[in-house]
C-alpha cells in the first residue's frame, strides 16, 4: 500500500468526515487542527477564533486507489468555497475553508482544480479557499472523532442546518 496524505478545512470538522470515509482507499480520516498560532491547542480555544488554527480533516488514502484530484472534487462539492468568513452556519475564522498541500504536486494539482472552477462562479464571487503548505496538525480531542457515527442525530441535525442555511442565502450544498 502507498499511503499519503492530504489536509482539507471545510468548516466544522464534523461535517468533512463522512464524505471521505465512505470511500474504498480511503484509510483514515482524523479531525484536528491546523495554521494558528498556538501550539497543542484544545477545542475550547480553537472555537473562540482567536488561536488562528483551522478546523481540518487529516485523509490517509492509498494513491492505487484514490487520487489527489479526487479528493479534490469530494472536498469542493461539500463546501461554498466563495465563503470568506466560514461555511453555511459556521461563522468564524476556525471555519474557513483551505487546501494544505504537503508537496508541490498536491499545490500544482490543487491550484489548477481552482483555476478550473473559478468558471463555474458568478463573476462577483470569488474563490476564497486557500491554497497553503502544511503546518502542524494537532488531532482534536476524541469525543470529535468518527461524530457522524457516534452522534448520528446531532450530524444529521448539523447536515440539516448546512442545507437550511444553503438554501437562505442561495448558496450550492
Amino acid at each position: 500500500m502507498n499511503i499519503n496524505t492530504a489536509y482539507f478545512a471545510g468548516g466544522c470538522f464534523w461535517c468533512m468526515t463522512k464524505p471521505f470515509d465512505q470511500y474504498e482507499g480511503i484509510e483514515k480520516v482524523t479531525s484536528g487542527y491546523m495554521g494558528g498560532h498556538v501550539s497543542n491547542p484544545t477545542y475550547e480555544q480553537v472555537k473562540t477564533g482567536e488561536t488562528g488554527h483551522y478546523e481540518v480533516v487529516k485523509i490517509e488514502y492509498d494513491v492505487a486507489l484514490f487520487s489527489y484530484q479526487k479528493l479534490l472534487e469530494i472536498f469542493f462539492s461539500v463546501i461554498d468555497p466563495t465563503d470568506a468568513d466560514g461555511q453555511f452556519q459556521d461563522r468564524g475564522t476556525q471555519y474557513r475553508t483551505a487546501i494544505f498541500y504537503t508537496n508541490e504536486d498536491q499545490k500544482e494539482v490543487a491550484e489548477a482544480h481552482i483555476e478550473q472552477l473559478k468558471d463555474t462562479f458568478d463573476h462577483d464571487k470569488a474563490i476564497a479557499t486557500k491554497v497553503l503548505p502544511v503546518s502542524d496538525f494537532y488531532e482534536a480531542e476524541a469525543y470529535h472523532q468518527d461524530f457522524y457515527k457516534k452522534q448520528p442525530e446531532r450530524y444529521a441535525q448539523e447536515q440539516a442546518d448546512r442545507a437550511a442555511y444553503a438554501q437562505a442565502h442561495n448558496l450550492k450544498k
